[in-house]
């Protein structure tokens, strides 16, 4: 890969959400801002770790931000930055493309393996 391609503002995004659930984190955030436990109810399928390490990876980079209230007990809110919110549209849009084109994506992927 060129440099180029690799300093592109695609491949910038890509980065952003690469990993299996940062896209259904951001999607899931993009409705309102959740505590850990609803977002957990929210996406089934992850584990409590995996979570709580995409989510640790989403406010390093700036796209989500972790509130805690001064409570007993303590409670985190995870919501969307300015920055998170503007990834989220995209995010949005791929969220869509594979609920339409979901059946399509799985043949793409085959391809891609077979290639590889």
């Amino acid at each position: 890969m060129t440099d180029a391609m690799e300093n592109c503002g695609f491949m910038t995004a890509l980065r952003a959400i690469e990993g299996k659930w940062k896209v259904d984190i951001l999607c899931e955030l993009g409705k309102a801002a959740r505590r850990f436990g609803r977002l957990r109810q929210a996406m089934p399928a992850i584990s409590e770790k995996m979570l709580a390490q995409q989510l640790r990876e989403l406010e390093a980079d700036g796209l989500v931000s972790r509130t805690i209230y001064a409570e007993t007990p303590p409670k985190v809110v995870y919501s969307l930055t300015k920055r998170g919110a503007a990834l989220n549209v995209a995010a949005d849009a791929l969220c869509k493309w594979g609920e339409e084109f979901g059946d399509d994506a799985g043949q793409v992927e085959a391809r891609a393996v077979a290639a590889g």
